[in-house]
């Protein structure tokens, strides 16, 4: 069997796997997900308060620093979640090849792993 690195779609995917056991593990319910690449949300889902959130997921290289998003696109997606009554969850996954933080993993390999968790963005306007 051959190596071969992940995809953009598969290493979405891991991310997305990634974020999905940490939101059930918090106690989140899924309404809908959505695992296609640069569409979001990926996962709206709601808390125990039945609370709805929009939770965006971003697949990156392994850094040094916290994986952050566009700050001024997000701010668009916020006034999509204000209109919808919904919160925004931010969840940056760094992914790397073992011998190489770089590189994508390969398929069927063991991968490093950059994930802070669950961030709150606050979507009140400044």
């Amino acid at each position: 069997m051959s190596k071969r690195p992940l995809t953009k779609q598969e290493l979405h995917n891991l991310a997305m796997n990634i974020v999905g056991k940490d939101l059930e593990a918090k106690g989140f319910e899924f309404i809908a997900i959505n695992s296609q690449l640069k569409t979001n949300p990926q996962f709206v889902c709601i808390d125990e308060n039945n609370v709805r959130h929009f939770v965006l997921v971003k697949t990156a290289h392994i850094s040094e620093y916290a994986i952050t998003y566009d700050v001024i696109w997000m701010e668009t997606f916020k006034a999509h979640a204000r209109k919808n009554n919904a919160k925004v969850l931010f969840a940056g996954v760094g992914i790397g090849n073992i011998n190489n933080k770089n590189l994508p993993p390969n398929l069927n390999e063991e991968y490093l792993l950059q994930y802070e968790g669950l961030q709150l963005l606050d979507i009140e306007l400044n």
